[in-house]
C-alpha cells in the first residue's frame, strides 16, 4: 500500500514510518516539524513539511502519491500543556484532524490508523481497561483525541469511512535509528535515563503513599516498535471493517521498579527524590490487550522493562555519541 503517515517525524511516527517500509508499505510522510525532526525520518521515506489542517496541501499529496491508508499520528500530547492551553488541542487534534479526514474524502481515500490514546478512560473503575468502559477523560487532551474518535464514527457511518483507533498510556524505548527526544521532556523513562547519565541531579517520584505494590504509581508501557506493528498490522484489519483497541503489557510497572531496572540496566546509582504526589495521578492505569491479540494476533516482542529500558539507554549513548562528534 501507499501509506501516509501524519506526524512521522515525531518519536512514535518515525518508528510507525520505518515498520511501514519494513512491512512492505511505500511510505510518504507530513509533519510540520513543530516537534519532529528532519532526520528521524526514514530515508526511504518521501517527507513533505506541513500542517495537516492544510486542505489544498493535504488533497493534493493524497491525491498525487495514490494514498490508500492514512496513519495519523500528528498531534499535541501534553496532558499539562492541554490544561493550561486547551485551545491548542481543540485547533490541533480536532479542527486540523478534521480538515485531514476531509482531505481524505475529496481525494477518495476510506482508510485511517488512528494513533488515539488510553486518557479517554479517565480515572477508569477497574482495572484492567478493556475498550468498552467507560469513556470519561480529565483533561483536554483525552477530551480532544476523544471527540476525534467520535468524528471518525460518524464519518465511518456517512461517508464510508473504515479506520482502527489505537489507545495506548506509555510509549517508551527504541530502536536503532529513532529514541525519544523531546522538549520538555516528560515521560518517565528519558527522565530517569538523564538521571542516570548526569544530566539530572535526582528523578521526582511524585508520591509514595499510593495503595499499590511499592506506594508509587503503577503505569502500562509499550515498546515503540511492538506499538508500530500494531498500526502497520491493522492496516489489514481495514478491509473487513472500523475497530478500537487497547495496546500495553498488561501488567504495568510501579515507579520504582522502573527506577530499579534502570539501575540494573546502565549500573548507575540514579538519585531520587519523594515529592508530592502530583492532582489527579492515578494510582493505576494499564490497559488490556486482549481483543487485540485475539483479533490481530498482535504479539508484542519486548515484555521486560529491562528490554524497554535497554533499548532507550542504548539509542540515548548513540544519539549522544554521534551528536558530540558532530559538534566536534
Amino acid at each position: 500500500m501507499n501509506v501516509l503517515v501524519t506526524g512521522g517525524a515525531g518519536y512514535i511516527g518515525s518508528v510507525v514510518t520505518e515498520e511501514c517500509i519494513a512491512a512492505g508499505h511505500t511510505a510518504f510522510v507530513i509533519d510540520d516539524l513543530s516537534k519532529g525532526h528532519e532526520w528521524a525520518v526514514h530515508p526511504d521515506a518521501e517527507l513533505t513539511v506541513g500542517n495537516i489542517g492544510d486542505r489544498e496541501l493535504v488533497t493534493t499529496l493524497l491525491r498525487e502519491k495514490k494514498i490508500d491508508a492514512v496513519i495519523h499520528m500528528a498531534a499535541s500530547s501534553l496532558v499539562g500543556e492541554s490544561m493550561t492551553d486547551p485551545a491548542k488541542y481543540y485547533s490541533n487534534n480536532v479542527i486540523a484532524g478534521a480538515a485531514l479526514l476531509d482531505s481524505m474524502r475529496e481525494a477518495g481515500v476510506t482508510k485511517l490508523i488512528f494513533s488515539s490514546t488510553a486518557a479517554v478512560y479517565g480515572e477508569p473503575e477497574k482495572q484492567p481497561i478493556e475498550e468498552g468502559d467507560k469513556l470519561e477523560p480529565t483533561n483536554p487532551y483525552g477530551e480532544s483525541k476523544l471527540a476525534f474518535e467520535h468524528i471518525l464514527r460518524w464519518y465511518s457511518k456517512a461517508y464510508e469511512l473504515r479506520y482502527v483507533s489505537l489507545r495506548y498510556f506509555n510509549a517508551a524505548g527504541a530502536t536503532e535509528r529513532c529514541g525519544e527526544l523531546h522538549d520538555p521532556e516528560t515521560h518517565l523513562i528519558p527522565l530517569v535515563l538523564r538521571a542516570a547519565s548526569g544530566e539530572a541531579e535526582f528523578i521526582d517520584v511524585f508520591g509514595d503513599q499510593y495503595p499499590t505494590r511499592d506506594g508509587t504509581c503503577i503505569r502500562d508501557y509499550i515498546h515503540v516498535s511492538d506499538l508500530a506493528k500494531a498500526h502497520v498490522l491493522a492496516l489489514g484489519k481495514l478491509d473487513s471493517g472500523s475497530a478500537t483497541y487497547n495496546l500495553g503489557l498488561s501488567g504495568g510497572f510501579s515507579v520504582k521498579e522502573v527506577i530499579e531496572a534502570a539501575r540494573r540496566v546502565t549500573g548507575r546509582s540514579i538519585p531520587t527524590q519523594v515529592s508530592a504526589p502530583r492532582a489527579g495521578d492515578p494510582a493505576v492505569l494499564i490497559a488490556s490487550s486482549a481483543r487485540i491479540k485475539k483479533d490481530l494476533r498482535w504479539k508484542p516482542a519486548f515484555t521486560s522493562i529491562e528490554d524497554i529500558i535497554r533499548s532507550a539507554w542504548d539509542w540515548k549513548q548513540r544519539h549522544e555519541d554521534a551528536a558530540s562528534h558532530a559538534a566536534g
